[in-house]
């Protein structure tokens, strides 16, 4: 099932002509049982209130592609840099159907609940070298709130 919003960006050239935003969300790879949390500001970034603004404003670093070692590596660390107000992650490599990428936990306990430690897994999937053209991304915020973008190799290819 999608969802098409009614303010509907198919296409929106800025900086980067090479990034579509598009607000046409897949709802199959929203997790069941999603709740919306409290939008307290914390002070901390650990809420969508708080991260959605940088989200929006840092839309072209939400992932990157690194040729390394005979691969593709596509990250998705800038966004995991700001998961604590997230619920969902779904990434798409080449037009194939959006997955779910678990978001590691917060770290509620640590001076920097958005470290990424090493038990937290590695934010990027291997793919082979030269394979990946484009990039779909789309993130569910802990207020429910949802956005998406696409993006060309091009455009995020890391030197």
């Amino acid at each position: 099932m999608r969802y098409l919003s009614s303010f509907a960006l198919v296409a929106l050239v800025t900086g980067m002509p090479d990034l579509v935003l598009a607000q046409e969300f897949d709802m199959s790879v929203v997790p069941d049982g999603l709740v919306a949390q409290d939008q307290a500001p914390s002070g901390n970034f650990l809420t969508a209130t708080e991260v959605r603004p940088i989200l929006t404003a840092t839309k072209g670093s939400w992932v990157a592609v690194r040729e390394y070692d005979g691969q593709d590596l596509v990250y998705v660390t800038h966004l995991w840099a700001w998961r604590c107000g997230l619920s969902a992650l779904a990434l798409s490599v080449n037009d194939a159907p959006l997955a779910d990428w678990p978001l590691p936990a917060c770290h509620l306990d640590s001076a920097a609940p958005a470290a990424i430690l090493q038990s937290d897994g590695l934010p990027y999937m291997r793919f082979p070298l030269g394979s990946v053209s484009s990039v779909k991304v789309q993130v569910v915020y802990d207020d429910l709130g949802m956005d998406s973008a696409t993006y060309a190799r091009a455009s995020v290819l890391m030197p």
